[in-house]
């Protein structure tokens, strides 16, 4: 079956009251469920962000341990 905007229109010309009523309720659903939507979640782009992530902690943990063993050994000579 084909649909078109024009059928469409022609179809709802001939609706009553109520049936518009109940058409306009259709159509606010339809937008709730379109925003409420969620995206599709693209793994690959989750794990090469991971990847990077973990790469960046591990360096800032490298970097930070010779400044606590700095502190570690500062507080062993007080």
């Amino acid at each position: 079956m084909q649909v078109t905007k024009e059928k469409i229109n022609q179809e709802i010309a001939r609706f009553n009251d109520e049936q518009l009523k109940q058409v306009a309720e259709f159509i606010h659903f339809i937008k709730f469920r379109r925003r409420c939507h969620q995206k599709v979640v693209d793994l690959p782009q989750f794990a090469s962000l991971y990847q990077e992530f973990a790469q960046e902690d591990r360096e800032l943990a490298e970097d930070g341990m010779a400044d606590y063993i700095e502190q570690l050994r500062q507080e062993d000579r007080a």
